[in-house]
């Protein structure tokens, strides 16, 4: 078990708390998410810990977990002291709970030194077959977190060309709204804008489903300005259909990538919803704290978080609206807006508005913007995925 757990997570842990819910007839992991320790140890951080960990599983109808830490005694074993009693006051039977230090593991519940010496048992899961099975499944493992953070950190060499090509996209923008303005009757000067907006979306969708990287500077800016349009975010969130993740997750990572930080919020949030669709909820994590760095208020982001936060698992990572409903529902909004004799500014759309729900999004509840106390969970979920090697056995290794 401990071979596949960083394939579950995305990278190898460290300092951290791990838990997978196992469930079904055949009793196969469905689920895994990780803490950081509390450094130092806290018992209230502990107990809220605990708590969560319980609700979760309790949530996604799991009544077995196994409890790894990652770490020194000192950290590992306040937090295992608080967590095992309260899966098991929730119902939930722990196979094991285990610690795990240089390249050594204990277990907290065997007491038969043949089989768990006081010394711990050393193990090596790079060659062992389920870490080879899932690896050629594809999912890879990082370093650490850092380095997976580090896979959509901003790409500092094109900066300049970036820079440039963001002006030039403002100036194609303002083109619009200035026709707009001086045409007859406008009653929505950014309309134009929006519309061209979600023409590039359709096609840089389109596109990348059928192979194609997006490269083009003045077109990863184009795409970025249009996006802070709530109207064109909104129907790239309608187009991220399941069947096409991986496509999507290199689209949006390119621009998470590659664009200012102002213009990061909605690549970033709909990476994040990609990934969890994905059920690659370190990903996902790392998308959010992306998004929130430049924009502490994003919505999109926030509810991604909450549902990431409750252990939601990818199947709920589905939307209910198509594009065409998308942007009826926004003509219905400013119909009633334009009767109501409220008129929408016409300023820049790069002025976003924060804290306010869009009217699609994943069924969960709107975020109350408190995140937990350690951070939030990452959760990986294979509830909807096939069967991972080996998940059923008993042996730690």
């Amino acid at each position: 078990m401990l071979a596949v757990i960083p394939h579950l997570l995305g990278f190898n842990p460290a300092s951290s708390l791990v838990l997978l819910g196992i469930g079904g007839p055949h009793a196969r992991v469905r689920l895994a998410f990780r803490y950081d320790l509390p450094d130092p140890p806290d018992e209230t951080l502990a107990a809220d810990i605990a708590a969560h960990a319980s609700s979760v599983l309790n949530r996604q109808h799991l009544a077995t977990a196994i409890v790894v830490g990652y770490g020194p005694g000192r950290l590992v074993t306040p937090i295992v002291d608080s967590v095992c009693p309260a899966l098991s006051r929730a119902g939930v039977a722990i196979r094991d709970a285990l610690r795990v230090d240089d390249g050594r593991y204990w277990s907290y519940l065997c007491t038969d030194p043949a089989c768990c010496p006081p010394e711990g048992v050393a193990f090596d899961p790079s060659g062992h077959p389920a870490a080879e099975a899932l690896g050629a499944a594809g999912l890879t493992v990082h370093a650490d977190r850092a380095a997976l953070a580090a896979t959509i950190a901003p790409d500092p060499d094109p900066a300049a060309e970036m820079s440039a090509a963001v002006s030039r996209a403002v100036c194609r923008a303002g083109r619009l709204i200035d026709e707009a303005l001086a045409g007859p009757d406008c009653d929505d000067p950014l309309r134009a804008f929006a519309d061209a907006g979600r023409r590039a979306v359709r096609i840089a969708v389109n596109g990348c489903r059928r192979g194609s990287a997006i490269s083009d500077p003045d077109e990863i800016a184009w795409l970025g300005l249009a996006l802070t349009d709530l109207r064109v975010r909104d129907d790239a969130w309608a187009r991220m259909d399941p069947r096409f993740r991986r496509d999507h997750e290199g689209l949006w990572a390119s621009l998470v990538r590659r664009l200012p930080a102002e213009y990061v919020p909605a690549p970033a949030a709909l990476l994040a919803f990609t990934a969890w669709q994905a059920g690659d909820g370190a990903l996902a994590s790392v998308a959010i704290e992306r998004a929130l760095a430049a924009d502490p208020g994003y919505s999109m982001a926030l509810l991604i978080a909450e549902a990431l936060h409750a252990g939601l698992p990818p199947s709920a990572a589905r939307l209910t609206m198509t594009p065409k409903q998308v942007a009826a529902s926004y003509a219905r909004r400013r119909t009633a807006s334009r009767h109501s004799g409220a008129r929408p500014p016409a300023g820049p759309p790069a002025n976003r508005p924060s804290g306010v729900r869009p009217p699609v999004g994943p069924p969960v509840n709107q975020p109350s913007g408190v995140r937990p106390p350690a951070g939030p969970p990452v959760i990986r979920s294979t509830a909807t995925e096939q069967p991972l090697p080996g998940a059923g056995q008993e042996s730690p290794e």
